[in-house]
């Protein structure tokens, strides 16, 4: 399940219907109702939010969300470091858990413990003023 106060129109999710888990995209966020309009294919549909579940933000996703992976940042840095424009993802260790530094141009975020896609999208969207797809 995902939190509801996670969630913004725009962001990557997965729903569960009828035993399938599908990837789509938040439409509309109704919070007296707790329920998130999600975009699958060329379906819209009204789910609650038992049925909505973050994607956790790992290497594929970061791929898919048209990072690339800085290798010669990566060695140094005590970490894996992924760039995309002036945004960098660094996914690394910090008191002995994971933890998610982003940085764009001279802000800088360091977020312990794991982060999912929609976050990073959420993060992304508030220091750049452009959305993450």
């Amino acid at each position: 399940m995902i939190n509801l106060h996670d969630v913004k129109a725009g962001d990557t999710v997965l729903v569960e219907y009828e035993g399938r888990t599908v990837e789509g995209q938040v439409l509309e966020v109704n919070r007296e109702d707790k329920q998130v309009c999600v975009l699958t294919g060329e379906q819209e549909f009204w789910y609650d939010l038992k049925d909505l579940y973050a994607i956790p933000l790992n290497e594929e996703q970061l791929l898919r969300l048209k990072f690339k992976k800085d290798e010669s940042l990566s060695v140094n840095s005590g970490g894996e470091i992924y760039v995309r424009g002036p945004f960098s993802v660094k996914l690394h260790t910090l008191d002995g858990g994971p933890a998610t530094r982003l940085d764009y141009r001279d802000e800088h975020r360091e977020i312990k413990g794991a982060i999912t896609v929609n976050q990073l999208q959420n993060h992304y969207h508030e220091m750049t003023n452009f959305h993450l797809d």
